[in-house]
């Protein structure tokens, strides 16, 4: 099947009692591109990645991923996607290279495919020594690798990722990108949630902003950025441009103190 659109959304509401967390936003994810979506914390953007992996049944609207329906067929579409959730549930009492493994099962790999995949995705990732630990020894950086190597080792077309670089040294930051671009290059999607703006800036071509639950700002990076730097469109777009500190006026008195 050909799509154009990676992922495709319409008017999808989600609301946890009174208050509206996705409040009818639509999207659209060119295919073969690197998806910024930002916003503030309470914007509504876990909840939307939620819902658009199948994680969350929304209350209204629709979601296509890679051509398919998501809540018409989601064994389908489990296959084709990978997910790094901001929060990670793991089987704790395997190693890293034993979740792999059973990662590989689950998805009903060749078990010679998962060896070398798995191999190859510990190396790069910069795993290799720490693969025979348990996973409940591992560091929360360590544990976003390990995540990140179990939603590859299918090769997904459409890679989803919460805030992938939280608690990451920058050396296995550089690897990441590495991966993600080499994956990009492919023909695949990734659609990348962070507060992280310059590495949003540095890695991504489209970029979607929310705010309260909706999409206040949308399109390409440079429409985006209109001529700016993304940090600064991001804080147009949320109402955070000009903000009121007089009222701290008093953490100035330590300073004062100091000098007299």
């Amino acid at each position: 099947m050909d799509f154009e659109w990676a992922v495709q959304v319409q008017q999808l509401r989600k609301r946890f009692g009174d208050k509206e967390a996705v409040a009818g936003i639509d999207l659209a994810v060119p295919k073969g591109t690197f998806y910024g979506l930002l916003g503030p914390n309470g914007a509504g953007k876990s909840t939307t990645l939620a819902m658009v992996t199948g994680l969350l049944r929304p209350d209204a609207g629709s979601v296509t991923v890679a051509g398919l329906d998501v809540w018409a067929d989601p064994v389908t579409i489990k296959s084709k996607i990978g997910v790094v959730p901001e929060t990670l549930l793991l089987f704790e009492r395997l190693s890293g290279r034993e979740l792999l493994e059973y990662v590989g099962r689950l998805r009903q790999l060749p078990p010679d495919d998962v060896a070398e995949r798995s191999e190859q995705l510990l190396d790069v990732l910069g795993l290799t020594g720490e693969a025979h630990k348990l996973v409940v020894d591992f560091s929360q950086g360590m544990r976003k690798k390990i995540s990140l190597a179990a939603a590859l080792l299918h090769a997904p077309q459409v890679l989803f990722l919460d805030e992938p670089f939280e608690s990451v040294d920058p050396i296995s930051v550089r690897r990441i990108r590495s991966v993600l671009d080499q994956l990009v290059q492919s023909g695949a999607t990734i659609i990348f949630s962070s507060h992280v703006m310059a590495t949003v800036e540095m890695l991504c071509d489209h970029v979607t902003i929310m705010n309260h639950g909706v999409v206040v700002n949308s399109g390409s990076m440079e429409k985006v950025r209109d001529g700016g730097s993304l940090e600064d469109a991001f804080a147009r777009a949320v109402g955070a441009e000009n903000l009121d500190t007089s009222d701290l006026a008093w953490l100035q008195q330590g300073e004062l103190r100091a000098h007299a």
